[in-house]
């Protein structure tokens, strides 16, 4: 059954079964990303743990195409920002965001041997096998696209790559271990943010197909490998 929501500008999200707020916690000694809701009503799954999640920057953020289509589709997340550093990939976030880099998905826009683009989810320690890829997905080989096209297939600029609200319809495929986790943080859209969700979501909103490519080593690559995260 699908949830029918709006967001004021307060930020309070309403539906036909409860009300749900996105905001940051103003009394706790240093800003954090939080998911509250109204008393009346409990969130039940990891999303209710976001309260007592990582710090953040304390600091509005604008809608961006993924959190549009987030909100659309009625699905509740925590908002997490922190300062962007060029080349810092999910290794930065994770630090500034005091959480395990596991946890951070890092988003990579790649294509085919037809020059078809494809999104990868991967988990933010671990590399791609583009070698491994392509042979579970059926083509000769994968590679990562070029920085410039990369953003013009995704309409996000490098380094604030979201698999939600892509300019152009991909297949996404994500590392399977991935769904296996009880809260994701990934990319919101924009450079310095991260959404933490339910990672079944990439399933129900992105139909993502499970893949099993990760390597803990360097990604075994055929084309250029600039960070997209």
């Amino acid at each position: 059954m699908a949830l029918i929501c709006s967001m004021s500008m307060t930020g309070r999200v309403r539906s036909g079964f409860s009300a749900f707020i996105v905001s940051r916690d103003p009394l706790a000694t240093g800003p954090r990303g939080t998911l509250r809701q109204s008393p009346e009503n409990a969130l039940i799954g990891p999303l209710a743990k976001a309260s007592s999640g990582p710090m953040s920057r304390k600091e509005h953020v604008s809608e961006t195409p993924a959190t549009q289509l987030l909100k659309r589709r009625a699905v509740f997340y925590s908002e997490h920002v922190y300062d962007y550093v060029d080349n810092g990939g999910t290794a930065e976030s994770s630090r500034q965001l005091g959480v395990d880099e596991h946890q951070v998905v890092k988003t990579l826009v790649m294509e085919d041997d037809s020059a078809q683009p494809l999104v990868v989810l991967m988990h933010g320690d671990l590399q791609v096998s583009t070698k491994n890829l392509a042979r579970q997905i059926g083509v000769k080989k994968v590679a990562n696209c070029k920085p410039e096209v990369a953003e013009r297939h995704s309409g996000y600029q490098v380094g604030g790559t979201s698999p939600f609200g892509t300019r152009k319809a991909m297949p996404v495929y994500v590392e399977s271990t991935i769904l296996q986790l009880p809260l994701i943080y990934i990319n919101g859209g924009r450079r310095g943010y991260l959404v933490g969700i339910d990672p079944k979501v990439l399933v129900t909103l992105l139909s993502a197909r499970p893949v099993q490519c990760a390597t803990g080593g360097a990604v075994v690559a055929q084309g250029p490998l600039k960070s997209q995260r």
